[in-house]
């Protein structure tokens, strides 16, 4: 169960975005024209998504993810390049921060949600929850954050996936492997739709379109907002 919320903190400043050089010299102007965006979980569900919705809106981004063949998958769309990351390697993350000189708009979206009770969660389980969906968090903040200080502008965009008493549910391919699990896939399929107050479950592109939003200058004024995307549940 979860739903998917968005903690949202831009570093405070005048915002001067530059041109860059893979930007056709045809394209129309888009709401994040000439932003450098670093995101993770880019393969798939609503990484992926977000990745090329920030492509289409004019930035360069710079797509991270473990899984090699899905990545690449995102070459085909212009503005975006990708990266193997494992974003719970300090190392890695540090090496990747060597190669980029400048970031905009940082996007913490790998996250793991485990299915089962506490009573069905070993230690090795949680261990490895909480170092991908809290301490990689950590990692490419500490690495990234002083680049946005020392322009005086950033957006750092933090998904998160464990309010388990929100029922909101994204469609995503992490989720049928979660539905997959179950000893009955197609009841719990049932389970999922039953619940959602929409009627139905929401997409990534919807959730991305948050993100295009927090990522832009549109957003200048909020800071170290909550935002839930459930589909009504927590009214």
């Amino acid at each position: 169960m979860h739903s998917e919320t968005l903690f949202f903190s831009p570093v405070q400043g005048s915002v001067s975005p530059e041109s860059w050089l893979w930007r056709s010299s045809g394209s129309s102007m888009g709401r994040l024209d000439g932003k450098v965006i670093l995101l993770s979980a880019a393969a798939q569900g609503i990484g992926r998504a977000a990745a090329i919705a920030f492509a289409k809106e004019g930035a360069k981004v710079i797509a991270t993810d473990i899984s090699e063949s899905k990545l690449q998958e995102l070459e085909e769309y212009s503005g975006i390049q990708t990266r193997l990351l494992d974003v719970t390697s300090r190392e890695q993350i540090e090496n990747l921060a060597k190669e980029i000189e400048r970031i905009d708009v940082l996007c913490n979206v790998a996250g793991f949600v485990h299915h089962g009770t506490i009573l069905e969660c070993e230690e090795t389980d949680w261990n490895f929850t909480m170092n991908l969906n809290v301490r990689s968090m950590y990692l490419m903040i500490k690495t990234f954050l002083p680049k946005m200080l020392a322009k005086k502008s950033g957006n750092i965009i933090n998904m998160s996936s464990v309010a388990s008493s929100i029922k909101g549910t994204v469609d995503t391919p992490s989720l049928h492997e979660r539905i997959q699990a179950r000893p009955n896939p197609e009841q719990a399929l049932k389970d999922f739709l039953a619940r959602q107050k929409t009627g139905r479950m929401a997409t990534a592109e919807e959730v991305a379109h948050l993100f295009v939003y927090l990522a832009s200058d549109e957003s200048a004024y909020m800071t170290g907002n909550e935002l839930i995307i459930d589909g009504g549940w927590s009214l």
